[in-house]
């Protein structure tokens, strides 16, 4: 990675509770992030419209090159 991280405090709103997962929409119109239920670090039983905390890094793109593995489903080897 070419840039060193900065890590930024970021909140949201949860929109959608399921089985499985967790919608949380995010505040400053940011966006839609939908997690695993396994990742919601939590002490409470889960409700729309309670207010989630999280850190975040930016995401950068590590080379211009397709990895066909995610394209064709096909192991390299």
């Amino acid at each position: 990675m070419k840039y060193g991280d900065k890590i930024i405090y970021m909140e949201g709103v949860i929109v959608e509770v399921t089985d499985g997962a967790v919608g949380i929409d995010l505040k400053g119109r940011l966006g839609y992030l939908k997690i695993p239920m396994r990742m919601l670090i939590t002490d409470y039983e889960i409700k729309v419209g309670q207010e989630v905390g999280f850190q975040m890094s930016f995401i950068e793109q590590l080379s211009p090159d397709v990895n066909e593995h995610y394209i064709t489903g096909k192991t390299s080897s």
